[in-house]
């Protein structure tokens, strides 16, 4: 039977998300309502306004978190890369490197996606730089418009899942402290950190599955239609110019990736010592290659700090929602529902996955790890859902709810900067058979656990 705190908690869970699709300013009014319904929950006799004394602890912590300070960093690093150029001539030289193949231009925008999603991390800008400058060379070429924007949506998702994500950075950060709480609740004093290096080793080989899988299926279209992703035509001296450009263009921001995520996979250094190491890197990449100027190192600037103050506005406003949530005995509340959930862990994995990806239609993806996973993190990991596992299977799954037409995000970035004659049933018909293939990257990882777990046991123990 529900009591006044359960009945307080689900009518507090439906406001927020009601308030959060209504477009309303997301940071203000989701601490705004937690304050609301902490003080009806206050008027009820079932909220302690004691609870709320953590949250100065708990914004002095964000402040202080280490890990967290790699967040602006890689976002940094990821636009001084764009405005410089940088990006520009790594998709240019790779699509003349696989260029004369059928094929080829999707082949290089999927690896070059792979290879920004490593130095970006953030969706939205991958999927800009990707549209403004591999489209429009897709389009000239022949390719199936549809077919084009579907490729440049799929690779610049895998900024969600390839490390160093800034959305693994935030998810290691929750699960970690979900974990500890559980593991204390189980009688596991000595359990060690989930750490975000962890879970970058984790999402790596999974990321590289739907790599695969993307390159698996732009090779069967052009077997089967040809005519839908031609050969590009190279000049007689674009062809001579090829060697140097993999030299000057494609060598050096490959090493620099690999430096940046190697140094954390293997344990040399923090996610934000290598992010660091990241942005000096890429700096000097674009002074060495003359492309780096005040105004788009300033661009640069004003781009990491709006997109970083407007996440750590949605993370210190959804502390204070898990608090009041918390406080009114909702985590509780979710514990036993999924406890008694048809099949167990199964079950209760199955159904926080199915409502994770529905909210991924009408939700940004911060918002819904800093709402779900301190809910829902805890409860399944008392039930013997690995950490590790979990933070890759929400990274998926969400990843997959950015290409769902009609509402993904990566399509509605996607219709804002591709030309009026690519219509938006196209970039929908695009995405659909993406979204298959991600869907597909999920149903392995579930079957296959092992994948999220082998590596960063290998790594890091």
């Amino acid at each position: 039977m529900l009591t006044t705190g359960d009945v307080i908690s689900i009518v507090f869970f439906l406001s927020t998300l009601f308030v959060l699709l209504s477009g309303l300013p997301i940071a203000f009014s989701l601490a705004g309502l937690s304050l609301i319904f902490a003080g009806i929950g206050y008027l009820f006799g079932v909220f302690d306004f004691s609870t709320l004394f953590n949250l100065p602890l708990r914004y002095f912590g964000t402040m202080t978190n280490e890990v967290l300070v790699a967040v602006p960093l890689f976002i940094l690093m990821g636009n001084v890369l764009e405005r410089s150029g940088i990006a520009e001539a790594l998709l240019m030289t790779t699509g003349k490197l696989f260029g004369a193949l059928r094929g080829g231009l999707g082949y290089s925008v999927i690896l070059v996606g792979a290879l920004l999603a490593a130095s970006t991390g953030v969706v939205g800008a991958t999927v800009a730089s990707m549209t403004l400058i591999a489209l429009p060379a897709m389009l000239r070429a022949g390719y199936q418009p549809k077919l084009a924007t579907g490729i440049i949506c799929a690779s610049a998702t895998l900024a969600q899942i390839i490390p160093p994500s800034t959305v693994l950075i935030f998810t290691a950060d929750i699960l970690s402290a979900v974990n500890q709480t559980a593991q204390m609740r189980l009688g596991n004093f000595t359990a060690s950190t989930l750490s975000a290096g962890e879970l970058f080793a984790g999402a790596l080989l999974p990321g590289l599955v739907l790599v695969v899988l993307y390159l698996i299926f732009v090779f069967v279209k052009s077997v089967l239609q040809p005519d839908s992703c031609p050969a590009m035509v190279m000049t007689d001296e674009e062809r001579r110019d090829l060697l140097r450009d993999v030299v000057v263009s494609l060598l050096p921001p490959l090493l620099l990736i690999v430096a940046v995520l190697g140094s954390i996979l293997v344990g040399i250094a923090t996610p934000t010592e290598s992010a660091s190491i990241g942005v000096f890197g890429a700096t000097l990449l674009a002074i060495l290659n003359r492309k780096l100027t005040w105004r788009s190192a300033l661009e640069a600037g004003r781009n990491t700090i709006v997109t970083t103050a407007m996440i750590f506005a949605i993370v210190l406003a959804a502390s204070l929602f898990a608090l009041t949530f918390r406080g009114l005995g909702g985590e509780h509340m979710v514990e036993q529902v999924l406890k008694n959930m048809p099949g167990g862990a199964t079950g209760a994995m199955f159904i926080v996955m199915a409502v994770m990806f529905i909210l991924g239609f009408f939700l940004d993806t911060f918002e819904i790890i800093l709402i779900m996973l301190p809910i829902c993190g805890g409860p399944l990991i008392l039930l013997g859902v690995d950490p590790i596992w979990l933070g890759v299977m929400v990274a998926m799954n969400l990843q997959t709810s950015f290409l769902t037409p009609p509402f993904g995000y990566a399509l509605f970035y996607m219709r804002g900067l591709a030309p009026e004659s690519v219509k938006t049933t196209e970039i929908w018909a695009g995405a659909v058979p993406f979204v298959a293939l991600q869907l597909t990257g999920v149903a392995i990882l579930w079957m296959f656990p092992s994948l999220a777990t082998w590596l960063p046991s290998a790594l890091l123990h």
